[in-house]
């Protein structure tokens, strides 16, 4: 695999290489310096954005039109490959009085940046002002649903999970690990980058995101042959907010609450090409009491186990990063970011036990636990990008190196009810390093304005190690991929827009687990993708897609640390567990009626190898198999409407099917539904004042082995613009009427019954404010590129290394 991966790399080089030649024509050439004009074009009366304006740049010595665009939704335009000379601008727009600038540029300052740039509305526009335009909650595009939690009042305070839970076709369990239509394999990115956070827990990892500095969530559910074949249920990727304003500017934004804690401050500078951001928060949860009711009957034996407690939580987490952008021209720019956090959790608490069998009560004690993990991880990346005159054409190289460390501990007694201990106390230590060194490069080439080829190698190398102190034993586990693939865009007979791709991954994995376990396996897959669309009339679309996606098992899933923390109930990974595959059919449809916006969508998804937590009841024990082949049908439906310009509502309805075969055994399950519903009212009122109210109802999820069941959400807020604008202060609550949610959930098989009741404290209250800082003076950020490491199916809750049983708040 060293040989392949080697040859991988040179490959890699060969491409850069062969696009230097390709750029320079084979023979040196002159060197022009151009630049760039950008603006922001503002309706100033409204001061909101014009959109869909038209820019035109007029060379003054010969009035010839030399470049020219039009505005994107925040009023942005950008005119690249300017040369060095005097020009006029001129800006149109439908309502609006014509406006004509006259600009300058030169070799030594060949940008431009015009700022915000006011224009005036003619005398029927003027009258119709008070009625302003927003960004949408929810946006659909060819191959993805956007969701802008930026414009989601009821969010503050949160984190990454909480936003998750309002997303369209995304359900969250109590754990905080999001499923995308019913599947649980998932891949979750951060600005289209993974993190090493995410190898071990999602759930933690969404937890460290506060919801403040989340911009929109991507939901990709037919991802093209361009992205890792990982994430069989589909993508799912946070944009973070960014600032791209010249100068300096800021923001610093606390949420004191009954619940959870936040603390986030960012500082950005901008000055000609060169762009430095930088951000820190940090979050603390007040511990609160979890109440848990545990019951295992094995009936060949005719025993019985009863666990009643409960379990005190407390939880912080920190985190920080610096990043830098520089744009050496107008064709080549750098870019680099690090990123730290840090994560610990521990809880302790009580549980009565009692062991009986054939109602004769053997034994009652009281089993006292005390556990603490920690997570802390470093990601840094680096992007080079590379464009051309030919619009389009575009060369990346990018790297990534993620360092991630974890420990788990806990302390078990259990004590007779005269207070003298039942037996020796059971300890616990794991650590855990994951390294990962990523690199990868892509290429796109447009042919004409209606077709373009996109293509690029990758290469991963990941090392796990795990430590267990107890035993003085170790888990290594390496894990090499190398892929490849080509993506084609083309209209077909001017009637549809098509995006066909294949990607081939090889997949090489080696191990050692004890003093006696060595494994070894290797794999090579395929994987088409192909998205037809077509535009009906009135802004209506109509989408068929067809992918073949892997999900292979993260660290939380192979690590064979036992967790005994109860003894009654232990947890171990399966280092020999295979990926699982899944075929996936979508058809869709989207329309827009009088500014509302309906989008429709129907799919048929099959999947091998299923990866699902089983429990064996002779060994007391939770760990992973593949359990077998799953059908699943499904649809989903989610629409807005604003019965007035300054009410929104939105609701979302989403469901499938499980119907899952044990290949082994061919039992099945047969057929089951599992649905989701959300719905939202968001009123904005005069003076700056926003509120809203939310709802959402998941219902029970059926699993191989039992099922988990249904949650409710609900909450409201409302926020008050202060400060002229600079700063906002709100106030938000989740489920006032209930203290705890209650979950129950259930695990079935011939001789056993496993029965768990979770009360867990989800009751909040909570105050916000923000405040931003500094000159905002906008210039348009160029599309980057980067590692999207989208190819591990995460934790369903084990919550790191060996992590302990129960839900996390």
């Amino acid at each position: 695999m060293k040989r392949k991966l080697l040859l991988l790399f040179v490959f890699l080089g060969l491409i850069q290489q062969v696009n230097a030649q390709f750029a320079l024509g084979g023979g040196a050439q002159k060197v022009t310096i151009t630049g760039r004009i950008s603006a922001v074009i503002i309706d100033s009366a409204t001061k909101q954005p014009v959109d869909y304006a038209t820019v035109s740049l007029i060379r003054v010595k010969d009035n010839k039109s030399v470049n020219g665009g039009v505005t994107d939704a925040k009023g942005k335009v950008v005119l690249q490959n300017v040369s060095p000379d005097q020009y006029k601008l001129l800006i149109g727009f439908m309502g609006y009085k014509g406006k004509t600038m006259l600009i300058k540029t030169s070799p030594e300052k060949p940008d431009l940046n015009l700022g915000n740039v006011l224009l005036t509305g003619t005398e029927s526009n003027l009258k119709e002002v008070a009625i302003v335009g927003k960004t949408p909650m929810i946006e659909t595009k060819i191959d993805k649903l956007v969701y802008n939690a930026e414009q989601d009042v009821t969010t503050a305070g949160g984190n990454a999970g909480d936003v998750m839970r309002k997303v369209p076709m995304v359900t969250v369990d109590i754990d905080g690990n999001p499923s995308l239509r019913g599947s649980s394999a998932v891949r979750v990115l951060i600005n289209g980058k993974p993190s090493g956070t995410m190898s071990n827990s999602v759930a933690d990892a969404l937890k460290m995101i506060p919801a403040e500095e989340i911009k929109s969530v991507e939901v990709i559910t037919s991802p093209s042959a361009k992205y890792d074949a990982e994430g069989a249920g589909g993508i799912i990727n946070i944009i973070t907010k960014k600032k791209t304003a010249q100068g300096v500017n800021g923001n610093a934004s606390l949420s004191v609450g009954t619940r959870q804690n936040n603390g986030n401050f960012s500082l950005n500078a901008k000055k000609g090409r060169l762009g430095i951001s930088s951000s820190f928060g940090g979050q603390y949860a007040i511990p609160q009491d979890t109440r848990i009711v545990l019951e295992n009957d094995v009936y060949s034996q005719q025993s019985h186990i009863f666990q009643e407690g409960f379990s005190k939580a407390k939880r912080y987490a920190y985190n920080g990063s610096i990043g830098l952008d520089y744009d050496i021209n107008a064709y080549n720019s750098l870019s680099t970011n690090i990123k730290y956090n840090n994560f610990s959790n521990g809880a302790k608490g009580n549980s009565n036990v009692t062991s009986s069998i054939m109602d004769t009560i053997l034994r009652a004690y009281v089993r006292s636990s005390d556990s603490k993990s920690s997570l802390n991880n470093i990601d840094w990346s680096a992007d080079y990008r590379k464009t051309t005159k030919k619009e389009g054409e575009e060369f990346t190289v990018s790297g990534q190196a993620s360092f991630g460390r974890n420990t788990t501990q806990f302390n078990t007694r259990l004590i007779n009810p005269d207070g003298s201990a039942l037996a020796p106390d059971v300890n616990g230590d794991n650590t855990g390093k994951n390294n990962e060194y990523t690199l990868q490069t892509d290429y796109v080439y447009p042919f004409s304005k209606t077709m373009s080829l996109e293509t690029g190698v990758k290469g991963i190398l990941r090392d796990i190690k795990s430590k267990y102190q107890s035993s003085e034993q170790d888990f290594d586990y390496k894990q090499n991929v190398g892929a490849a693939y080509g993506v084609l865009s083309f209209k077909l007979a001017k009637l549809f827009d098509v995006k066909g791709g294949l990607r081939a991954e090889y997949t090489d994995i080696s191990g050692v687990s004890g003093s006696s376990l060595n494994f070894n396996n290797n794999y090579f897959n395929l994987f088409p993708s192909v998205i037809v669309s077509k535009t009906l009339k009135g802004n209506s679309t109509l989408k068929l897609s067809y992918n073949t996606r892997m999900q292979r098992p993260s660290l939380s899933y192979l690590n064979p640390f036992l967790n005994r923390n109860d003894p009654e109930n232990q947890q171990q990974g399966n280092p020999n567990l295979n990926p699982e595959i899944s075929d996936i059919v979508e058809l869709g449809y989207s329309t827009f009626i009088k500014g509302s916006v309906i989008n429709a969508s129907i799919f048929y998804r099959t999947t091998t190898d299923v990866i699902e937590s089983l429990y064996f009841p002779e060994q007391k024990l939770t760990t992973y198999a593949n359990v077998g082949k799953n059908k699943s049908y499904g649809a989903n439906v989610f629409a807005t409407y604003n019965p007035l310009p300054k009410w929104t509502l939105m609701g979302n309805f989403s469901l499938n099917t499980y119907d899952l075969r044990n290949s082994q055994t061919n039992q099945s399950t047969g057929v089951f539904v599992n649905y989701s519903v959300f719905a939202r009212s968001a009123i904005s009122f005069k003076g700056g004042w926003n509120t809203e109210i939310f709802g959402v109802y998941n219902a029970s999820r059926r699993t191989f082995q039992g099922t988990s069941g249904p949650m409710a959400f609900y909450g409201g807020a409302f926020k008050k613009e202060i400060m002229k604008k600079k700063a906002t202060v709100g106030v938000n609550v989740l489920n006032v009427f209930s203290r705890d949610l209650h979950i129950h959930n259930e695990n079935t098989g011939a001789d056993f019954r496993q029965n768990m009741n979770i009360y867990y404290p989800l009751r909040s209250f909570g105050v916000n404010f923000s405040y931003k800082f500094g000159k905002v003076t906008f210039s348009a950020p160029k599309k980057k590129k980067g590692i999207s490491n989208d190819d591990l199916k995460q934790d369903e809750g084990a919550g790191g290394l060996g992590g302990g049983a129960g839900p996390k708040q």
